[in-house]
C-alpha cells in the first residue's frame, strides 16, 4: 500500500500502471447502482434485464438462459477522460440529486476465464467487457460479480468532472 502527498504523485502512479498493465477503464454509476449490475430504476421503460444484466449489453439466445460470443458486445467502459466524461454528465442529468462515482479497473487485470476486454471497433475510446465463450446468465452473474470486487470507486467526481 501507498500513500500519496500529492495528486500528481497519484497521476505518476496511475501512468506508470498504464504502461505495465494497460489502460484505465471507467464507468461512472449513480449513487446506490452498483458497477456492473443493473436496477430496474436504473434503464429506460421496456428495456429488460436478466438478473441485473441488460439485453442489450450481451448477446443471450433466444430463452435468454445462456449469453453467447460476441467481440462488439459486453458491459461499456470509457477509456479516454473525454469519453467518461461524456457518460458521466449523461448518467447526472438523468439523476438529478444524486451523486455519480466512478468505478475503474485496468485493461489488463487479472479477469475471470472467458471474459475479456475488447476496443469498440467504431470508437476507441470506448471498451466492452465481452464473453469469449457460451455460459450460462448465472455464469456470466458470477464473473462479473467477481470483477465488480476488484474495481476502485472514486466516490462522487462532480468537482473533477467539470
Amino acid at each position: 500500500m501507498e500513500q500519496f502527498k500529492i495528486l500528481t504523485d497519484l497521476r505518476d502512479y496511475i501512468k506508470k500502471l498504464e504502461v505495465e498493465r494497460g489502460r484505465v477503464l471507467a464507468r461512472p454509476i449513480p449513487e446506490g447502482g452498483s458497477p456492473i449490475f443493473y436496477r430496474q430504476c436504473d434503464v429506460p421503460p421496456g428495456r429488460e434485464l436478466v438478473q441485473g444484466i441488460q439485453i442489450c449489453d450481451y448477446c443471450f439466445s433466444t430463452c435468454k438462459k445462456w449469453v453467447l460470443p460476441h467481440n462488439q458486445m459486453g458491459l461499456s467502459f470509457s477509456a479516454h477522460w473525454q469519453h467518461l466524461k461524456g457518460i458521466y454528465k449523461l448518467k447526472a442529468s438523468k439523476n438529478p440529486g444524486k451523486s455519480v462515482d466512478v468505478y475503474w479497473v485496468l485493461e489488463k487485470a487479472d479477469l475471470p476465464p472467458d471474459l475479456e476486454f475488447v476496443k469498440d471497433q467504431k470508437d476507441d475510446r470506448h471498451y466492452f467487457l465481452t464473453v469469449t465463450k457460451k455460459m450460462t446468465v448465472e455464469t456470466l452473474v458470477s464473473k462479473l460479480n467477481w470483477v465488480a470486487d476488484r474495481m476502485a470507486i472514486i466516490k462522487d467526481c462532480t468537482r473533477a468532472m467539470k
